[in-house]
């Protein structure tokens, strides 16, 4: 199979989840029961966001540089079900790339990657020799895995030796220096909810100036307050809000979200943590120091950091080089081709 005719299938898949058929809508509708952080409106934005990438000219300009053409080496993935299909970018890059994809789905995947795979194959057939759904990962030439800090110790024991990218946690924050619009905070209420906050590119902290007025932001995001009625997420909100109650811990209320003073980047779900800063100077050379910590910055500032960074509103929307954990996944294959 030539990479033409691999984009070309990657191509039509695009096409064929952007016309919302009623078998698609009824696989979201399915993994939204098996899974309820999978609701049919946040599977439906991911996907939105994957077929925005999955366009001839973008995937052309992509792997253009690396010149790939087909190998039998196998590449073991282990996907994470954080959010719906959030390892679908490495399922791209190894079978693009022309190698054979061995996956090991994630128990909270609800069927949604199996479902993309099936039908990719459907669309191009010569792709059945090149992707394997699998229980348990054997006889792999490399391996990309993302999961937890604690999972990545097991990843770092079993494949070590083999060739990898092994993914660790990691939480995104956001930058506001007081003289963001409405729409801009609106924005950065997408970073914050999407997904409910369970995504690496979710924003888990906000970093403010000094006497930021906290009513401005919350009046910018009240049009998320439907949040809450997700049951998970308002049982978090829930269990947060009591734990400081209790604990007589100064907090900020809109009645859906939690914002509390914290040095830490990852705050519990339904919480965002902030930190006072005086400089931005200062401020990216204590991000710099927690780079392998932070996955992506949100901010209309212009700030010189190592960390990849974006304007409100886009964190959840990565194109096809803004690669998890800042590591470029073709250059990974292409350097293990032989």
């Amino acid at each position: 199979m030539t990479v033409e005719q691999r984009i070309k299938a990657f191509v039509s898949l695009g096409e064929f989840l952007s016309q919302a058929e009623p078998e698609l809508t009824l696989t979201l509708e399915r993994a939204s029961q098996l899974n309820r952080w999978y609701t049919v409106e946040n599977t439906s934005k991911q996907i939105v966001a994957i077929t925005q990438n999955l366009t001839q000219y973008k995937l052309r300009e992509w792997i253009a540089p690396f010149d790939f053409s087909q190998y039998p080496k196998t590449v073991g993935l282990i996907l994470a079900g954080n959010i719906p299909l959030v390892g679908f970018h490495d399922v791209l890059s190894v079978l693009l790339a022309g190698f054979r994809a061995q996956v090991k789905v994630s128990s909270d995947d609800a069927g949604l990657t199996a479902y993309l795979l099936h039908k990719l194959i459907e669309i191009e057939p010569q792709f059945y020799e090149q992707i394997n759904i699998v229980d348990r990962l054997s006889n792999f030439d490399l391996i990309i895995a993302t999961g937890s800090d604690n999972s990545s110790r097991y990843f770092d024991y079993y494949f070590g030796s083999k060739p990898h990218i092994i993914r660790r946690n990691r939480n995104s924050v956001a930058i506001l220096n007081g003289t963001e619009t409405r729409e801009q905070l609106q924005g950065l209420g997408n970073d914050i909810f999407d997904y409910f906050g369970l995504g690496c590119r979710s924003v888990s902290k906000l970093f403010i100036p000094k006497n930021y007025p906290i009513n401005i932001f919350f009046e910018a995001i009240e049009s998320f307050k439907e949040v809450s009625n997700h049951f998970k997420y308002a049982n978090n909100y829930d269990y947060n809000k009591s734990i400081y109650l209790i604990n007589g811990e100064t907090h900020y209320d809109n009645g859906f979200l939690l914002l509390k003073s914290d040095e830490r980047n990852a705050s519990p779900l339904a919480v965002i943590f902030y930190q006072e800063y005086d400089s931005q100077q200062e401020l990216a050379e204590q991000l710099n120091a927690q780079s392998d910590k932070i996955q992506c910055i949100t901010t209309q500032i212009a700030i010189e950091t190592l960390i990849p960074t974006f304007p409100l509103g886009q964190a959840q929307c990565p194109s096809l080089t803004d690669y998890a954990d800042d590591i470029d996944t073709l250059a990974f294959l292409k350097e293990h081709t032989y």
